[in-house]
């Protein structure tokens, strides 16, 4: 019998031939937002065995909002590789468009990579823009995009 899916709902894995396809889903783009950064770690490691003990603001910038989830999933790439940081929850705040563009601020929990305790699945490169979309409706939003492994 198959395991019920513990993300059901929340993102999913596309097909793409080399790299990560990733659909995550949200009723608001704050949530939507939170559960790309959710997968994007779900393809590094098992994000259940990352301890959420440690808490950090993150603040991304950006004049759209396509750069504004490059920007949010590079923000958090760059942490896990410069720090060594795993992310297992993420609570974004507030996603706004301003004068200069769109903003978002979140609070995100984790630990240190520890090999013995985090399998290690794929390392991600990158976040790209190629067939990255963006889908708004009344009660769903849908980010889709590729990660380079």
């Amino acid at each position: 019998m198959d395991k019920p899916n513990k993300f059901a709902g929340k993102f999913e894995f596309l097909e793409h031939t080399a790299d990560a396809y990733i659909a995550a889903y949200g009723a608001t783009m704050e949530e939507a937002l939170g559960n790309a950064a959710r997968a994007m770690f779900e393809v590094m490691t098992d994000t259940q065995k990352v301890n959420p003990a440690h808490r950090e603001a993150v603040e991304v910038e950006a004049e759209d909002e396509y750069a504004l989830l490059y920007s949010w999933l590079e923000a958090l790439l760059v942490k896990f590789e410069v720090e060594g940081m795993l992310f297992s929850k993420f609570e974004v705040h507030s996603f706004k468009e301003t004068k200069e563009g769109f903003k978002l601020k979140a609070t995100v929990w984790g630990e240190k990579f520890n090999p013995g305790k985090h399998p290690q699945k794929v390392g991600v490169k990158a976040a790209t823009y190629h067939q990255m979309e963006i889908i708004r409706e009344a009660d769903k939003a849908t980010l889709m995009f590729i990660l380079d492994i």
